[in-house]
């Protein structure tokens, strides 16, 4: 099984700049790619609540402002300090179908355990740019 400890220990980093004052639910991604570079993102909040924007969106969105793609990614890392392993919303789900390889290798911890999975095994039967064709 591949060590997934770099990618996790930037996103445990990333979690720092959560901006979390309503949820107290601090949460930070990372995305890793070929290139060697990895690009954090936290959650940030919001008094009105949708707007706020999740920490793994905010990651891999930063990663294509700077150029990169789906296929320039190798992993992504989403971490948070709560009782149990939080996984991605729907609407981040939604956004990691279009901006990840289905095979891409999504890392979940809370500290204390963690999971490897992917996007096609957190959103089966997604709708997807394919189907628009």
């Amino acid at each position: 099984m591949e060590c997934y400890d770099d990618i996790l220990t930037q996103a445990f980093a990333a979690m720092k700049n959560a901006y979390a004052p309503y949820s107290k639910y601090h949460v930070g991604a990372c995305v890793k790619t070929k290139d060697g570079t990895y690009i954090q993102g936290a959650n940030i909040e919001n008094a009105s609540y949708g707007l706020s924007n999740c920490a793994e969106r905010s990651a891999i969105f930063a990663a294509y402002s700077q150029g990169y793609r789906k296929q320039d990614i190798v992993s992504l890392a989403i971490v948070s300090d709560g009782k149990r392993i939080g996984t991605p919303c729907g609407a981040c789900r939604q956004v990691l179908v279009e901006l990840l390889e289905k095979d891409t290798p999504i890392v979940l911890s809370n500290g204390k355990d963690t999971l490897v999975t992917t996007i096609a095994e957190l959103l089966p039967m997604s709708f997807d740019s394919e189907d628009l064709s």
